[in-house]
């Protein structure tokens, strides 16, 4: 367990996250608010957490972590930190199922994540970007903390992302 809230458990995702992972990739909501990983099988979706999850914890002590509610054990999604080349600070990210929207587990996972990043990590500002149509997404970051600075179009990315820090 790497963070915990009231109702909440966050942790590093193992290959046994796969049949997870490979639904929260391909999920509607996934697609259209954050992209296409291009992850279709259970092969794919286990060398995804190998080199992108996994290998985040490796290079740099941090990655996303599967989110799960206390009382039910099953994941409802990710959130975490990322460092990407394209950005100057590292940022936020969370992703849940569908099923999973509306009970306030992304606020309350990126505001752990927030917190850990600032304490334990000793991260002075911290990033986020976002699709600037998914005003949900939107609302959380600034409910957690988080102040707008632009839409940015950065390198190697289709859409633009609407750029946040705390």
């Amino acid at each position: 367990m790497i963070l915990e809230t009231e109702r909440l458990v966050l942790r590093e995702a193992g290959l046994d996250d796969a049949a997870f992972v490979l639904d929260l990739l391909n999920a509607p909501g996934f697609l259209q608010g954050i992209g296409d990983r291009g992850v279709r099988n259970l092969d794919q979706a286990r060398d995804y957490i190998e080199t992108r999850i996994i290998g985040s914890y490796r290079d740099h002590g941090f990655g996303m972590w599967v989110v799960a509610p206390k009382d039910a054990h099953e994941p409802a999604g990710l959130a975490g930190l990322v460092k990407r080349e394209v950005l100057p600070h590292v940022d936020l990210g969370y992703a849940f199922l569908e099923r999973s929207w509306g009970q306030g587990y992304a606020q309350e996972a990126a505001m752990a994540v927030l917190d850990h990043a600032r304490g334990r990590l000793g991260l002075a500002t911290v990033a986020a970007i976002v699709n600037p149509d998914n005003w949900a997404s939107r609302r959380v970051l600034e409910k957690i903390g988080f102040t707008f600075i632009d839409v940015r179009h950065l390198d190697g990315w289709e859409q633009p992302s609407a750029y946040y820090c705390a």
